[in-house]
This record gives C-alpha cells, structure tokens and sequence, in this order.
C-alpha cells in the first residue's frame, strides 16, 4: 500500500480526464497555465503571469498530456510554435463553451502550492490562441440550476476561490 507521500499527484490524471471528456462531448478544451521560468510559450501572448491555450486536438498538433509536462505544437498569428507546460503550472482547465472544469491550487517560487485567489480574465479576453476548427457545438439550453456564472456578455467565467 502506498503512502500518501509516495503518491503521485492527482493532477495529470484530472487534467487528461478533463481533457478527454471536454473532447467526447464536443467541447474545447482550455487551459489556464501560470507562467515562470519553466514553461515555453509564446511571451507576447502573456499576460499577467498567466496564458490561456486552447488544448483541442483541433488546434495542438502532436499533443502529449504527460504526468510530469503537457506539450504541443500549435500556431500563433500563423506562426507554428513548440509548447511545453509543466503540469503543476496548470491554474485550471475548462471548457470554452459553457465553463465547466476544474481548477488547480497555484505553484509558488519555492514549490509550495497555495490556494486560488484571482479570477480568469474575462472570457472576452482568453480567445483562442490557437486556431480552432469544431464541428459540434454545445447545446445552448440548460433545465439546471448549475449553469457556470456568466460576465456581462452572457459568457461563462471560471472563478478561482479559496
């Protein structure tokens, strides 16, 4: 039997899980992903320490959701860039159309993970930033009382609590 040090952490499993149902249900994934030191990403496109990427097999080429890095290959402004994220970099993952996810504790500079404590930038401003092509779309009419908060525009947000 393992011990709770010894286990591996949780995160890559939920990430590939998530990943996988955005995708059977013909949703597009996202993720939200701290920005240090150690993840390879357009800068230009970074924000506030942070970037949103689309994760769609539409949008990625030569995707591996690993335990340790999720990378791929994806286009920026036309331009094909080589992606790497370490996994405990992820902030959060979700579906564009309709919010739904998970998000993640954030990773501090000495390796400690602390709870969540922004809110994602409006869904205005977390576009595509790799092209996207889907041929299902999400069903717009929803009979529960879980639909994801909105922002003014009517769009789901993903916000980050303690």
């Amino acid at each position: 039997m393992l011990n709770a040090p010894d286990a591996s952490s949780t995160r890559p499993y939920l990430l590939r899980a998530l990943h996988e149902w955005c995708t059977d249900n013909g949703y597009t994934p996202y993720i939200a992903v701290q920005v240090d030191e150690m993840v390879q990403v357009p800068q230009e496109y970074v924000k506030n320490g942070e970037i949103v990427l689309n994760v769609s097999y539409d949008a990625t080429s030569s995707m591996s959701l690993g335990n340790d890095v999720i990378e791929f290959k994806a286009r920026f402004a036309g331009t094909p860039r080589e992606i790497i994220v370490p996994v405990d970099r992820v902030l959060a993952i979700y579906a564009r159309e309709n919010g739904q996810g998970m998000a993640f504790p954030m990773h501090t500079k000495n390796g400690v993970e602390t709870g969540i404590t922004s809110v994602l930038p409006a869904p205005e401003s977390r576009a595509p930033l790799a092209a996207v092509t889907t041929s299902k779309t999400a069903s717009d009419s929803s009979d529960d009382d879980t639909t994801p908060p909105t922002s003014p525009s009517g769009r789901p947000t993903l916000k980050r609590v303690k």
